[in-house]
C-alpha cells in the first residue's frame, strides 16, 4: 500500500516518475505507427527515412556535446554502430514504411510487438545464449498473435495486408540484430553518442536512395505533413531515446522490458482513434497472444536485480 508515511510516498515518487518514462517512451514508439503510415503515403521512403535521421543529428550533436563531451570514438565502435544503423535504422525503417503503405497500423503495430521474442530467437541462435522455457512459450505465443492478424486479413475483418505484414515482420528482424549488435557495444559508448553516431550513418547510408526523390521535399511546405516528419524525427529518434534510458537509471532492465507492452497498445489505439481503422475480435484475440508473449519475455526472473 502506497498510503503510508509521507517519507515512504517520497521515496516512491522517483519510481513512479521512472515507470512513466518507460510508458511514455514505449507509448510514443507505437503512436510513430501511425504517424509513419501518414507519412508514407505523401512522401517516398528513402527521403523518409533520411530526413528523420539529418532532423535527429541537428538535436543529438549539441546533446552528445553537453552531456557526454567529445563525441570521437574507436574504429570497433564505429564500425559496430555502422552495423547498427544498417540493420536498426535503415532496414527498420524500410521494413516499416513500406509494410504500413499496404497493411494497417493497427496490423502494423501488432507486428512490431513480436521484437522481444524475435530478440530471444536470435539471442539462441547466433549469440548461443540457452532461452528459459518460458521465452520459447513467449516466441510460441508471438507467432500465434501473427497468425491471428493473418486470419483476420483473410477473413476480410481487418484491411491489412500479408506482404505489408511480412515487410513490417523485416523491420522487426533489422531492430531485432541492432539490439544483439548493441549488446557488444554496452558500456563502451555513451547513449546520446552513440544514438548521434547512428543517426549520421544511417543518413548517409540512406541519402543515395533518397535523392531521386528529391523533388517530393516540397510537399513539406504544407505545415500538417512537416508538423508529422517533426514529430515523427524528434520523438523516434530523440525523445523516446532520452525516455527509455532515463526511466532505466531506476528500474532494472527486466523489469523495464515490461513497458515495452505499450508500444503495441499505443499503436492499436491510434490507428482507431486517428486513423479509424476497425478493431476486430480476431485482433483482439492477436493482441492478447502478443501481450502475453511481451510478459513472458520480459518478465523479470524471481531473484533477478
Amino acid at each position: 500500500m502506497w498510503y503510508g508515511s509521507p517519507q515512504g510516498n517520497r521515496g516512491r515518487r522517483p519510481l513512479l516518475i521512472a515507470y512513466a518514462q518507460l510508458a511514455l517512451s514505449m507509448a510514443l514508439v507505437g503512436a510513430n505507427v501511425g504517424v509513419a503510415k501518414l507519412l508514407a503515403e505523401a512522401l517516398p521512403i528513402p527521403l523518409i527515412a533520411c530526413l528523420r535521421c539529418a532532423l535527429a543529428c541537428l538535436v543529438l550533436w549539441p546533446l552528445a556535446r553537453w552531456l557526454d563531451g567529445p563525441v570521437r570514438i574507436g574504429g570497433a565502435a564505429m564500425r559496430n554502430l555502422a552495423l547498427q544503423a544498417l540493420f536498426g535504422t535503415a532496414l527498420y525503417n524500410a521494413g516499416l514504411l513500406a509494410g504500413l503503405r499496404l497493411t494497417t497500423a493497427l496490423e502494423g503495430g501488432l507486428v512490431l510487438a513480436t521484437l522481444p521474442a524475435v530478440v530471444a530467437l536470435g539471442s539462441a541462435l547466433w549469440l548461443r545464449e540457452r532461452l528459459a522455457p518460458r521465452q520459447w512459450a513467449a516466441a510460441a505465443l508471438a507467432a500465434g498473435g501473427m497468425a491471428a492478424i493473418t486470419v483476420a486479413r483473410l477473413g476480410g475483418e481487418g484491411g491489412g495486408s500479408a506482404l505489408g505484414n511480412a515487410l513490417v515482420f523485416a523491420g522487426v528482424c533489422g531492430e531485432a540484430i541492432y539490439v544483439l549488435l548493441a549488446k557488444r557495444l554496452a558500456g563502451r559508448v555513451p547513449v546520446i553518442t552513440a544514438s548521434l553516431w547512428m543517426q549520421v550513418f544511417s543518413a548517409l547510408m540512406l541519402l543515395p536512395f533518397s535523392l531521386p526523390g528529391l523533388g517530393a521535399v516540397a510537399a513539406l511546405a504544407d505545415p500538417a505533413l512537416g508538423g508529422l516528419l517533426v514529430f515523427h524525427s524528434l520523438t523516434a529518434s530523440v525523445l523516446c531515446l532520452l525516455l527509455w534510458y532515463a526511466g532505466l537509471q531506476r528500474v532494472p532492465a527486466g523489469v523495464a522490458g515490461i513497458f515495452t507492452g505499450f508500444l503495441p497498445a499505443a499503436a492499436a489505439l491510434t490507428a482507431v482513434l486517428a486513423l479509424g481503422e476497425r478493431f476486430t475480435m480476431t485482433h483482439a484475440t492477436g493482441f492478447l497472444l502478443m501481450g502475453s508473449s511481451l510478459l513472458l519475455a520480459t518478465w523479470p526472473r524471481r531473484g533477478s536485480s
